[in-house]
């Protein structure tokens, strides 16, 4: 199994609406995209300061799978159109559990 994690922190000019819209756009990826066998997503808790702000956790049951969701149209046009007017930073790995 692969497991796909991606870290972003926003831009200071991104509004919380903003934000609420890329959680509520990738929630809807796992009904689009058969490979995903498991997806979350979610704020940082804001416990630790210097966390990036949102995390993307995916599992897939093979690499076939997870670039099949990289490449998705779904998905790329949630980066295009959501994700990246307001990412300051990223940061992500994958690998097998």
């Amino acid at each position: 199994m692969i497991r796909h994690v991606v870290l972003f922190t926003w831009t200071e000019n991104a509004t919380g609406e903003q934000k609420a819209e890329v959680a509520a756009r990738l929630n809807t990826l796992p009904g689009i995209i058969s490979q995903i066998r498991s997806y979350a997503v979610g704020p940082d808790a804001g416990i630790n300061a210097g966390n990036h702000e949102f995390a993307v956790v995916a599992d897939f049951d093979s690499v076939d799978d997870y670039l099949a969701y990289r490449d998705h149209p779904a998905h790329l046009a949630i980066i295009a159109e959501h994700i990246k007017p307001i990412l300051a930073s990223r940061a992500a790995v994958q690998y097998e559990v």
